[in-house]
This record gives C-alpha cells, structure tokens and sequence, in this order.
C-alpha cells in the first residue's frame, strides 16, 4: 500500500493561492509535485513561492503523469465537466473544487463519468471537516438542544466587500470586465451559487439531506449577469422546515445560521470565525471555534486518508450533486434553461 498521495494540482487561482495549494503539502502522507496553469508567469511564479518542484502549461503533463496519484482541479466551474473526464479516463483520483459544475446537467454526467471510470471523486465542501462545524455536529448529535425543529440561514452582502472578486457599485466596469464568479456562462451563478451552496451543503452535513425546496431568485441591481438576490423555503431529513435569504447587493453584512430545537438553540457565522453560540436552559454559552492557517487542510487530510485506506472523506459526489439539485432548485425560475456555450 502506498504511504503518500502525489498531487497535480490544475489551477492557481485565489482559493489554491491561500487554502487547498498549501494544505495539500502540508497534510499527513500527501505532496503537491506539479501545477499547471496556461498563464505561464503566474503558475512559475506560483510554483516558486509554495515549493512546488514542478509546474506547466500543459493539462496532459499533470493529468497523464506517471508520478502523480491524484489530481485536484481547481478551475472555475465551467471547465470542471472537460477536466473530470479528462482524470477519469486517466484512472487517476479526483477532487474537484465546488460547485461540481455549471448546472445539474453537467453535474449528473459528470458523476455517471467518474462512476463509469470507477475512479475516487471528492469535491471541496471542505467545512465539512474544519473543526467549528464539527463541533456544531456534536451538539446537535448530543441532543443538547433536543430534537431540531427549524432552520433559517442569512447571507448579506455588498459587492464591494466581496472578499475576493469585489465591485463598485457605483462605477461598474463593462460586462467584459466583470469577475468571472458573475458571468453564469463561467461560474453558473452568482454569489448564491459561490456561497449559498456551501450553507446548504452544510445542512445537508449537520442534519441531512434538503428536499421540497420552494426558491426564487432575482437580479434587483443590475451590475452584472447572475442572480444577487435568492430567498425561499425547504425541508430537511424529511421533517425540519427551514428558511433562506442570500441578498448580495445589501446595505449590511450578515452572515449567520440558526438551528432551533426543542431545548434550546444554536447559532453561527458561516464564513466568518465569530464564537459558536449555545442556548439551553442554563443559558447563552459562546465558545471560540478558529479555523486552522489553511482552511482546506483538515478536510485533504480525509481525502489523503482515504486515498490511503486509513479513513474516510465527509464529501464526495454523492453529496455535491445533492447540493447542485438544491442549488438549482432555488435558481431554476431565474436561469430557465440550462447554462452552456
């Protein structure tokens, strides 16, 4: 049995520069040997500064390598369906930066694919893992707040405090130059796509699966393509009613999820670190819940585990199309038709 995982990471983007690139050296039995990028100045640059001993230009360099194991590709979602196949047919490991595409279409044949190829597919709902969220896990499994009787989530934002791809509203630029993280033809959505889904993805961890979503999504601003505001109803584990609001063009900034059971309640940031709040009877408990240097790094270490036979991971494809038929769901009356060139 093998004792380290060999990376090709494709992609070097905001989230590989800061999270996943260096979590996949510095995780238990796993090496990142190769990048590749088709801007050759960022991946060399890139390349140097993580030390990573090799990098290219050429997606079959990595995909087709006989030193590498696995391939993380960290791509915006439109080329995620033309990257999985391409792993796939290799018969190497695969995991593949959320959403698992642009649309449920792609995100079902990309699925039956990897499937199809018997290959390990693993998709980046990496809060899975991040010890916060765990501990919010244990709590509602401890029955502390008794049995859980609703859900609502709240997103609020402005564009210009988007913490990665941020807009002026007041002076946007041409459609041309509008992050890719708008344009749905790219990124399959807007924000609600980006983050909404990692929320859900998140009650889907903490209490099961979401059906019977009732959603509805809708541009109010204008500033670019995709959807900025998004707002509905759903159930979860067949029993738990829950409500949603994402507004990304908002005068405030909320950030917040709240579980209510029959004993009591627990509320927290999502995307923030802000401390975990507990009510029960004896009161209002917060407890600190930081997030490790590189977020993504608890949650590779249950990839590598897995890849090693020593664990398992909390997020595969299984629960990635669920999260993009609920996506969809909440998006289908805004974007009525798929999303494709």
């Amino acid at each position: 049995m093998k004792d380290i995982i060999r990376w090709g990471m494709i992609g070097c983007g905001n989230v590989a520069e800061t999270k996943s690139g260096p979590a996949l050296n510095n995780a238990d039995g796993s090496s990142l040997d190769i990048v590749m990028s088709r801007d050759k100045t960022n991946v060399e640059d890139f390349a140097k500064r993580h030390g990573i001993k090799d990098w290219t230009i050429n997606e079959d360099e990595v995909i087709f390598s006989d030193n590498i194991d696995a391939v993380y590709v960290a791509t915006p979602p439109d080329s995620h369906l033309y990257y999985a196949k391409l792993v796939a047919n290799s018969g190497k490991h695969l995991l593949l930066e959320k959403p698992l595409a642009r649309n449920l279409e792609e995100a079902e044949e990309l699925v039956q694919y990897c499937n199809g190829k018997n290959i390990n597919l693993f998709v980046a709902y990496y809060r899975r893992a991040l010890p916060r969220f765990l501990k919010v896990k244990a709590w509602i499994d401890s029955k502390i707040i008794g049995n859980p009787t609703f859900i609502h989530i709240q997103h609020n934002g402005s564009p210009e405090n988007h913490p990665v791809s941020p807009i002026d509203s007041k002076n946007v630029p041409p459609l041309k130059d509008i992050p890719w993280r708008f344009i749905p033809e790219i990124s399959g959505g807007g924000n609600f796509v980006d983050c909404g889904t990692h929320m859900l993805d998140m009650i889907d961890f903490l209490l099961g699966p979401i059906k019977e979503v009732n959603g509805r999504a809708s541009n109010q601003a204008g500033i670019y393509p995709a959807e900025d505001s998004v707002s509905g109803s759903f159930l979860v584990n067949d029993k738990i009613p829950g409500t949603g609001q994402w507004n990304y063009v908002s005068g405030t900034e909320v950030d917040k999820i709240e579980i209510v059971g029959t004993k009591g309640a627990i509320r927290f940031s999502f995307f923030d670190e802000e401390p975990l709040e507990l009510e029960t009877s004896s009161g209002i408990e917060f407890l600190e819940a930081k997030n490790p240097r590189y977020w993504h790094q608890p949650f590779i270490q249950t990839v590598v585990n897995s890849l090693l036979g020593k664990g398992s991971c909390p997020s595969t494809g299984e629960n990635a199309l669920r999260a993009m038929s609920v996506k969809w769901q909440f998006l289908s009356n805004y974007y009525n038709k798929s999303i494709s060139n």
